[in-house]
């Protein structure tokens, strides 16, 4: 599980038959932005929500059901935040569907998976399956630059790394639209999980406004200025890489500020936004976490730690979608009249 390398610049499915009778045609469904964003009575966090949400608008969703039985279903949508390149512009999600013990595609809630920077984004789908097993519509979202979306000759630009982290996080709060419109999806209930790279991204996210009904952070936290600047393994490579093409000190501070998680933590819904923290993380040292959790105001047992570090807490995956899985449906009864 890495984090913020140069890549960000750049089991168990559903059955066809449960679509279309044709298994490889294409569903269109409309989709709607539901982003809310209060305004924020800090100057700061509301510059950080300016540069960071968009004009909610109507777009398209399109399901492209799986050929294979093992194989995820895709789903498209445009990004709200476009840089201009039709490839990378065209978001993708893997869907790795709710089943019941007969293999039929059931009414579940969902949760968005934002994966790790390794270019297989292998983390990533490993939780979505996960996730999946637990019961759970689950989309593991390709961020910018990755899988379908990853433009031939692609050339990673360091200057653009806000901007593509922007689209990321703009990208994981519109999926949750775009999903709430597919059959089977409870849409009362839509979360969001991240690991690494993507809990960065979750973590940005989450504070737009309270669009996911519960919130899973993996080994990831807050203040990336400080982490890129201190930090060992893949943090330390950014900096060599950021430091070559000439931001360090503030035009570093100022390259990261737009993303910073710390920014728009205080906005959390508290009740419903968990972090799974390894206490020997040598790549997001563990008081990142706790920054994080000191400004959205999170109790103690909203904390899950690891004893691990940060590519050995993979042992815990289980555990973790376990508890993820539970929270989610704990959230969507307490709200539920029976």
């Amino acid at each position: 599980m890495r984090m913020l390398t140069i890549c960000c610049l750049s089991l168990f499915f559903v059955s066809t038959s449960a679509w279309s009778e044709d298994p490889v045609a294409k569903q269109l469904f409309q989709a709607k932005d539901s982003l809310a964003p209060k305004a924020d009575a800090s100057k700061d966090a509301q510059e950080c929500l300016d540069g960071l949400v968009w004009k909610s608008e109507s777009f398209g969703v399109t399901l492209q059901p799986n050929k294979e039985p093992l194989d995820p279903a895709i789903v498209r949508f445009p990004s709200p935040q476009p840089t201009g390149n039709s490839i990378n512009d065209l978001v993708a999600l893997e869907w790795y569907s709710a089943k019941n013990e007969a293999n039929e595609v059931i009414d579940a809630p969902a949760i968005i998976v934002v994966h790790e920077s390794g270019s297989k984004m292998e983390v990533g789908r490993l939780i979505a399956k996960a996730l999946h097993a637990q019961g759970l519509h689950a989309f593991m979202i390709q961020m910018p630059t990755y899988g379908y979306r990853r433009p031939e000759k692609f050339v990673p630009q360091l200057e653009l790394v806000s901007a593509v982290m922007k689209q990321g996080i703009a990208d994981a709060r519109r999926a949750r639209d775009a999903v709430a419109v597919l059959p089977h999806v409870d849409s009362r209930s839509i979360s969001i999980q991240g690991t690494s790279l993507g809990g960065f991204v979750t973590a940005t996210a989450a504070g737009l406004d309270r669009g996911f009904s519960t919130v899973h952070i993996m080994v990831a936290g807050g203040n990336l200025y400080e982490l890129i600047t201190n930090g060992n393994r893949e943090a330390g490579q950014m900096r060599d890489m950021l430091a070559g093409a000439g931001y360090t000190g503030e035009k570093l501070r100022q390259l990261v500020a737009p993303i910073e998680p710390l920014r728009l933590a205080h906005r959390y819904d508290k009740n419903n936004t968990w972090l799974y923290t390894a206490n020997r993380d040598q790549v997001v040292p563990p008081h990142h976490a706790a920054e994080l959790r000191k400004a959205a105001g999170l109790d103690q047992d909203h904390e899950m730690i690891l004893l691990a570090d940060h590519y050995t807490g993979i042992i815990y995956v289980p555990i973790i979608v376990a508890d993820i899985a539970k929270k989610v449906r704990q959230e969507l009864s307490g709200r539920v009249t029976p």
